[in-house]
């Protein structure tokens, strides 16, 4: 186990006991911003709250939640609105293709011989490869994939997790890459990232050129 993760248990253990943030940064000598973001989500029992009001910090406690709950309230109010935007656009080929030249000019190559795009992001990576995969007419045996993982990682589970996300089969995938990692820090959760190529010049240079006449057309050129 890292020594940050370490850390982390032991600020959630401490929170449950009823520890306010700043105890707690102060205990385990870590900034109150980042004990924080790692605790925002706990919920406190009785006797947790009960310890908070005994040395008159309940108040920060009950802040926490109101906020957490009114900003709770305010996504799913955006979430609403923007699927109701959603649900009346047409995503016919024209606009399936621009989409896909703006998600791989943020996050693709620029080498027009084939069109690569990397992320550790699943979702973004799903909605890549929903684009290109209808938008334009794909062979799906011109798709690569190259994971990249850091040294806590199981090679072999990575790959498996990837292969799902993208739906490319393992036997497209090449010898991960391994990253240097010092040990000293975990991401729990991360997944590492992955690079999907698709062999493809022709569709390559569509995205450029698609890209760049979206850019002209609005005149930020």
């Amino acid at each position: 186990m890292s020594y940050a993760i370490q850390i982390k248990r032991n600020a959630i253990k401490l929170r449950k006991k009823g520890f306010s943030l700043s105890e707690i940064a102060q205990r385990l000598h870590i900034s109150k911003s980042t004990t924080s973001e790692w605790l925002s989500l706990i919920e406190l029992s009785a006797s947790a709250q009960k310890r908070l009001a005994d040395k008159k910090i309940i108040g920060q406690y009950k802040s926490v939640l109101l906020k957490r709950e009114l900003a709770k309230e305010k996504r799913k109010i955006a979430q609403g609105l923007a699927s109701k935007d959603i649900g009346k656009i047409i995503f016919n080929k024209e606009l399936l293709k621009l989409c896909c030249a703006l998600f791989w000019w943020c996050e693709g190559n620029k080498d027009t011989s084939m069109v690569r795009f990397t992320s550790s992001d699943k979702t973004l990576i799903n909605n890549f490869l929903y684009t290109l995969r209808n938008g334009f007419e794909i062979d799906e045996s011109k798709f690569r994939a190259l994971v990249h993982i850091h040294a806590y990682h199981n090679d072999k589970k990575q790959k498996a997790y990837w292969s799902h996300v993208t739906r490319i089969p393992l036997k497209q995938f090449n010898a991960s890459f391994k990253k240097k990692n010092t040990g000293i820090r975990t991401k729990i959760g991360y997944q590492g990232c992955v690079a999907i190529s698709y062999y493809d010049a022709k569709i390559a240079k569509e995205l450029e050129a698609i890209y760049n006449a979206f850019t002209t057309n609005r005149g930020v050129r």
